[in-house]
């Protein structure tokens, strides 16, 4: 099985997916902005916006994943929610990578402690909006992604939801049926 197949082709939660992966790659956008306004070198160590230092190449990377979560927000769907986990998974990657490299001359992007927890809260921020409606234990049933995982009580719950309500006689069923169905509804609750 796929990643993709288990994934909901048009739901409601492309919604949070989409407004989550536009409102980083904004965040993102205001910060490489800010870095190509101090005017730095493009490896220069000593930049600094909101206590996070930057250089040039560090603000062309934050363009470049800001964009893509843009691009992203205006797709949507499925392609916005796999984005933003893969993004998140490299935000939080890169805060762990640039905890070894602080003080040391391979720090290229002249991160600081700072920058390290800013990977690591935007890293978790913009996997959770991508995961959000995915990853649980408690899904609900109306769920895409659930139902996709338990197809077998997916349709019985079709088609306990199919069977017209009021009395057995009322619908043309006999009493063990009825008592079958009230049975199957005790399954499903």
């Amino acid at each position: 099985m796929k990643l993709r197949d288990e994934l909901p082709v048009d739901h409601h939660l492309a919604t949070v997916y989409r407004y989550g992966a536009g409102f980083c790659g904004l965040v993102l956008l205001v910060f490489a902005a800010l870095g190509f306004a101090d005017g730095l070198d493009p490896f220069h160590t000593s930049g600094a916006i909101a206590g996070m230092t930057t250089n040039v190449a560090l603000s062309c990377i934050s363009t470049v994943v800001g964009l893509a979560l843009l691009l992203g927000a205006a797709i949507g769907g499925n392609f916005a929610s796999t984005l933003n986990m893969t993004v998140g998974t490299l935000f939080v990657l890169s805060g762990f990578a640039h905890i070894f490299v602080l003080d040391r001359p391979a720090n290229i992007l002249d991160f600081g402690m700072t920058n390290v927890i800013f990977s690591f809260v935007m890293g978790l921020v913009i996997a959770t909006f991508g995961m959000y409606g995915r990853v649980s234990s408690k899904l609900s049933h109306d769920n895409p992604y659930w139902r996709r995982r338990h197809p077998e009580q997916a349709a019985r719950a079709r088609a306990v939801a199919a069977v017209p309500s009021g009395p057995p006689e009322a619908r043309g069923l006999t009493a063990r049926t009825a008592a079958e169905g009230t049975g199957r509804r005790r399954l499903l609750d």
